[in-house]
């Protein structure tokens, strides 16, 4: 099932700094979680496990891995040439008369 919602362009840019300030809220959040133990801590429920895995950790650990996108750089076109059409005949008109009774050969390429 198709679901299309479309917004005009204020409410997109409404939402799109909304998106952008909450996940640097969250960003910021979870550094300051890795800067203070008893935040890091009380996320945890009052005790930081032995076997932690949590994002707070992956972070300070630096086991994080950003994805990297090859794309070649978009180069500015400088110069646009414009070629002239070739006109192509598919019957060559030769300006040659034939004698009465004579044609040219059944092969002949000209």
């Amino acid at each position: 099932m198709r679901f299309s919602l479309q917004f005009n362009r204020r409410t997109r840019g409404y939402l799109h700094r909304a998106a952008g300030a909450l996940t640097l809220a969250v960003f910021l959040f979870v550094n300051a979680a890795e800067v203070c133990p008893p935040l890091h801590a009380w996320l945890h429920g009052g005790s930081i496990p032995d076997d932690d895995d949590c994002a707070v950790v992956a972070i300070a650990l630096g086991h994080v891995d950003a994805g990297i996108c090859d794309v070649p750089p978009v180069m500015p076109v400088h110069w646009v040439e414009i070629e002239t059409r070739r006109e192509i005949y598919a019957f060559v008109v030769i300006d040659k008369n034939l004698p009465p009774g004579r044609a040219p050969p059944f092969f002949s390429v000209s």
